[in-house]
């Protein structure tokens, strides 16, 4: 009988706890029975991130925070991943949170489809996400200064402040009206086409010319375009003036030759040298000049014949 009680006992305690791991494993809060691999992140911050918190990619949960350690000036977070769930070695972690009053969470990013897959202790690269309380402080500044910037104008200076420009309007209201008039009469033409501006926004003519023109700007622009082509590959006169290798050799030729002259005209040779630095040729010239002078002097009472006989005498 006592042999029969103790096994009961026994069956009852073994069940009790077997039920309890497959409740506690049924909700998630620990990895006992699964298998995984673990990989590895290093953060600045954990923001509250706790062991136990979920591991998740695109949403999903694959893996749960097992250790969350300091090492030197960093936080050492170990991540068991799930058995069947592939992380890539350029994968990275960042710590998020869902929502305001949610708990932390790591998401790991795909990574590319050419990366090798993590193996167990993978470190993975970090991504640092703001943190939420340094974000809310700096909302509270903000808040606080607009709070008081809108109270920084109290009835008395918001008097001081838009006072004279109240005066103006009382004062200046017949003109702003006026002005105010002239303005939708203007607005009224330019809207119905009438004037420059008006004829300038709806007039269809005026559109047309300027497509036209703008087109044969075009028109001209390709033409330019075709004949600088054409220079380019020695089309023309132009063309051959620029590529034709020939025609430089002609030219530098020529104007040797025409140094050469010049040349041979400064040192005095020839008939053309002669004539620029002969100095007696220059003396006779000057001396034939004065005697056409002479003759031209004599030439208003004297007959043809006479006229003739005069310029052969001086001359000769």
């Amino acid at each position: 009988m006592k042999n029969s009680l103790e096994t009961k006992l026994g069956f009852f305690v073994a069940l009790t706890m077997l039920a309890a791991v497959l409740i506690v494993e049924t909700l998630g809060n620990f990895n006992w029975f699964r298998g995984g691999y673990h990989v590895v992140g290093m953060f600045n911050t954990v923001q509250d991130l706790k062991e136990g918190n979920e591991v998740k990619m695109a949403g999903v949960e694959i893996g749960k925070v097992v250790s969350i350690q300091l090492t030197g000036q960093k936080a050492r977070v170990v991540m068991k991943i799930n058995n069947g769930e592939v992380v890539k070695t350029d994968s990275t972690a960042t710590i998020k949170f869902m929502g305001l009053m949610g708990q932390n969470y790591v998401s790991i990013s795909f990574g590319s489809a050419q990366a090798p897959q993590a193996s167990d202790g993978t470190v993975l690269e970090s991504v640092e996400q703001p943190d939420l309380n340094a974000i809310m402080a700096k909302l509270n500044n903000a808040a606080t200064g607009i709070e008081n910037f809108g109270r920084s104008f109290s009835g008395e200076k918001l008097n001081n402040l838009l006072g004279p420009l109240i005066d103006f309007v009382k004062q200046n209201g017949g003109h702003l009206g006026g002005s105010i008039s002239n303005i939708e009469n203007i607005t009224a033409q330019i809207a119905s086409g009438k004037g420059t501006v008006g004829k300038l926004i709806y007039d269809q003519s005026l559109y047309n010319s300027a497509m036209g023109t703008v087109s044969n700007l075009q028109a001209t622009i390709a033409s330019a375009r075709q004949v600088v082509t054409g220079v380019r590959n020695g089309k023309g006169t132009l063309g051959r003036l620029a590529t034709d290798p020939g025609l430089y050799i002609q030219a530098a030729s020529a104007m040797t030759n025409l140094n050469q002259i010049l040349i041979k005209i400064n040192q005095g040779q020839g008939t053309v040298g002669k004539l620029v630095n002969d100095q007696e040729f220059y003396k006779n010239a000057q001396l034939s000049l004065q005697k056409l002078d002479k003759a031209a002097d004599g030439l208003e009472d004297q007959g043809p014949l006479s006229v003739l006989g005069i310029v052969v005498g001086n001359l000769f």
